[in-house]
């Protein structure tokens, strides 16, 4: 089932529920449905709280919207593209290595078809790859772009682009 954040609050027959929400999902373009619990060695657990890492890191990362661009910066308030990626991630319970290409070796390269909402996209160039930002669907990523800049929501500019997932 992924990570589990801690119970939020308990209830008197002794299950745990958790909320998460609604608006925080739908900030990042994340499907909300009607509420669903699954009953997990006696817990209760709505859908919105079993929502993978890659989408909490997603989260993460669009809650660091405005923060400063600084080379080598690995938050929490500034950041260079990597290092958002790995404070998002670390955040939501995963560890990544710390530089673009570090990152792109270690995820499970997946096709553009396949991609989903939290996954990091990979920029390449003759040197490899040069920058990694958190796909946010609509053919947007959250990044943060380059010195002078803020983290942003912004369009894939370039075709030459790979997708990686992280292990949930």
């Amino acid at each position: 089932m992924g990570a589990h954040k801690r119970p939020s609050k308990r209830s008197r027959a002794g299950s745990v529920s958790v909320s998460v929400s609604a608006l925080t999902l739908a900030a990042v373009g994340a499907t909300v449905l009607a509420p669903v619990s699954y009953v997990y060695k006696r817990q209760t657990v709505n859908d919105a709280e079993a929502a993978t890492v890659s989408i909490q890191a997603l989260s993460i990362a669009a809650s660091k919207a405005g923060s400063p661009y600084q080379w080598g910066a690995t938050g929490p308030y500034r950041f260079d593209c990597s290092g958002l990626t790995q404070y998002s991630f670390k955040r939501a319970g995963k560890q990544l290595p710390r530089t673009a290409q570090q990152q792109y070796n270690r995820t499970r390269q997946i096709p553009v078809f396949s991609r989903e909402q939290g996954d990091l996209v990979f920029f390449h160039g003759r040197g490899g790859v040069y920058h990694v930002g958190i796909y946010a669907g609509n053919n947007r990523i959250w990044h943060a772009p380059k010195t002078g800049s803020v983290v942003r929501l912004e369009r894939i500019w370039t075709r030459s682009v790979s997708y990686g997932r992280v292990n949930d």
